[in-house]
């Protein structure tokens, strides 16, 4: 019988050596390839130029940590709870990463994609042409009662400062591409459709400069989580050094407020009847 295969082209190790993407890993990786270029190398199996991985690097950058979010918090509960699994804190942050934190980094990314793919015939080429798609795709998410990703924040109402930051660096690398192109057009037309002027996010621009980058839309959310993981371990740093996780455990036992129960009551079914439930 043939012996079942396994191709790979990431890592391989043999008594003498250890490969990783056809080159050896002691000799010309380490101590000369950087993380983040390293990260985009894998996914991709091609080497980024010296913009690519700047671009990157400035998303990963931007993503890594925001203070007290949900996903910080929840670390540090985790590690109150289990200091002997940090594997475990990580994690718990990590799961967090969804449609309203991190997530919105891949949303946008996908959404500006199919908007991009639907167009008939070719791309525009100038600010007037891709302000006309930007005020037909908002309007079209209007109209279906959808949100637009990436428009938007709770806390940067006025702007947020990752954001022309971001378009700057992909300009200077001359990366942009069409995907911060129509998040750009978006950001100057939205107001004639919802009447109101929101900030472009940081997490929606990461979005558009990783697909402008080439790299895998069904993954873009795992380059936002591995961000996280930089800022979250930052998080349990400073736990350990000024810890404040037993304080947020405590303000909520000790300020719990027993209430009579509030049962739940299923939602009726259009033109169900009052008969028994079997």
């Amino acid at each position: 019988m043939t012996a079942p295969e396994y191709p790979t082209a990431l890592g391989a190790s043999s008594l003498e050596s250890i490969t990783l993407l056809g080159t050896d890993l002691a000799e010309d990786v380490m101590g000369t390839v950087g993380f983040g270029e390293l990260a985009f190398w894998l996914a991709t199996q091609r080497r980024p130029s010296r913009g690519e991985t700047r671009v990157f690097e400035a998303v990963l950058a931007a993503l890594a940590d925001h203070g007290f979010t949900p996903t910080a918090i929840v670390t540090r509960l985790t590690y109150l709870s289990a200091p002997d699994s940090v594997q475990g804190a990580l994690a718990a942050g990590l799961l967090g990463g969804g449609s309203r934190f991190l997530g919105v980094t891949e949303d946008c990314g996908r959404f500006l994609h199919e908007v991009l793919t639907a167009v008939d015939g070719a791309l525009p080429t100038d600010d007037a042409g891709w302000d006309a798609l930007a005020l037909e795709t908002v309007a079209a998410q209007r109209a279906a009662g959808r949100f637009v990703p990436g428009l938007g924040h709770h806390v940067h109402k006025q702007g947020d400062p990752r954001t022309p930051r971001l378009f700057r660096i992909a300009a200077e690398e001359n990366l942009v591409g069409p995907h911060l192109s129509l998040f750009a057009a978006i950001g100057r037309v939205h107001a004639q459709v919802l009447g109101r002027q929101l900030p472009l996010n940081g997490a929606g621009v990461c979005g558009a400069a990783l697909a402008d980058l080439g790299l895998p839309l069904e993954l873009l959310r795992g380059f936002a989580l591995l961000a996280r993981t930089a800022g979250l371990i930052g998080q349990l740093a400073e736990e350990l050094r000024h810890p404040v996780a037993n304080d947020v455990f405590l303000s909520v036992d000790l300020h719990n407020r027993p209430v009579d129960p509030d049962p739940f009551v299923p939602e009726a079914l259009p033109g169900a009847g009052d008969g028994a439930r079997g």
